[in-house]
């Protein structure tokens, strides 16, 4: 099971989006929400609340 490269859930096998940038890096991403955030609107997934890494910082897991 691969994990999201924005929002940190995992992601059955056979769905979701995988995208490979042109220096070879690839990211996956569970929903076009989680790919929008992370490639068109360039944000940072610690700044919102509703992704596993801001859980982390903020210790609520």
């Amino acid at each position: 099971m691969a994990k999201c490269s924005f929002c940190g859930q995992d992601i059955e096998k056979g769905t979701g989006t995988m995208f490979i940038k042109s220096d070879g890096k690839s990211f996956f991403f569970c929903s076009t929400k989680c790919e929008k955030n992370q490639m068109k609107l360039k944000r940072k997934p610690r700044e919102h609340q509703w992704t596993k890494e801001s859980r982390v910082v903020r210790n609520k897991e």
